[in-house]
């Protein structure tokens, strides 16, 4: 993939032939991406989605196997789909722009409680909690 950096960090369970073969099957052959790690463990990892529905479950499930395996306490993993719990790109530009239109536009001297209800319509910080 010409979007991820040469060098990452894969579970030691994974073997060499195992990656080249399951690149093929993620979107953008996007692996999975060891992207932090906590002292207890705990490790945040990130993947795109497996293109092909019926090997979906198979390449999922060794690919959280060796994840597992690597973590000291050998706890279940937990998976979310950021696509959908998070905004997208437009959705973030159009919050930004919203509170800049409002900081700028929106005179100070409207009530407290109408300028803080203004602020939360525009979702801003609701996307950066």
């Amino acid at each position: 993939s010409t979007s991820l950096p040469e060098y990452f960090v894969v579970p030691s369970s994974l073997a060499d032939q195992d990656l080249k073969l399951y690149s093929y099957s993620f979107i953008g052959r996007r692996m999975p991406l060891w992207s932090w790690n906590h002292p207890n463990g705990s490790a945040l990892v990130r993947m795109a989605n497996i293109k092909d529905v019926l090997q979906q479950r198979r390449i999922d499930q060794r690919i959280c196997n060796a994840i597992t395996r690597s973590h000291p306490l050998r706890s279940d993993i937990y998976k979310s789909d950021l696509d959908k719990c998070l905004p997208n790109i437009q959705e973030i530009q159009a919050a930004h722009i919203k509170l800049k239109q409002l900081c700028v536009n929106e005179p100070f001297d409207e009530t407290e409680e109408k300028w803080l209800s203004s602020l939360e319509n525009t979702r801003w910080l609701e996307y950066i909690r």
